[in-house]
């Protein structure tokens, strides 16, 4: 696969479930709204995907090392695979309550950002007994958000006494 590719899929991939992941823990947390939930993530497929495949076209543009044709690549492959992995977690509120939907979530992210992980690793020649370690590393960040965007839906919930 081409370098322009794997950076605006990994990035969209990496992009989409962490942000959707965030909004959809702090906003259920703190609002129990599907409603604010499924808007939010509508919001995040089209606004956020197109926000974050502006940035990389930027920033693919001003590392001078790519073609007009690979900057392109990496904005369109980060648009789709943003707007497709954040529209995923429309299922789990779809199906069930809020508490089960964040449950199902991370669970979905979970697994996503260590196929990711493990992909990644061997992409860049690590030998398995290290893979491990990449993949602890990434999932440490990624319940860095998790347990972050949890705190901040309580203390919304909490400050502003929603529900």
């Amino acid at each position: 696969m081409k370098k322009s590719y794997k950076t605006g899929i990994s990035f969209g991939l990496v992009s989409g479930v962490l942000t959707t992941l965030g909004l959809l823990i702090g906003l259920g947390v703190s609002t129990q709204s599907k409603a604010a939930v499924i808007g939010g993530i509508l919001t995040i497929a089209i606004a956020d995907a197109l926000s974050d495949a502006f940035g990389v076209h930027l920033s693919q543009e001003s590392s001078g090392e790519n073609t007009h044709k690979q900057v392109w690549e990496a904005t369109f492959a980060t648009f789709i695979s943003k707007f497709v992995f954040a529209l995923t977690f429309l299922l789990p509120i779809s199906f069930f309550n809020i508490k089960t939907s964040i449950v199902v979530s991370v669970a979905w992210g979970l697994f996503l950002i260590s196929i990711l992980s493990i992909l990644v690793a061997d992409n860049n020649g690590v030998d398995k007994k290290q893979r491990l370690s990449v993949v602890a590393e990434h999932l440490s960040l990624f319940f860095m958000v998790v347990v972050s965007s949890y705190l901040v839906g309580l203390l919304v919930e909490e400050y502003f006494k929603i529900s």
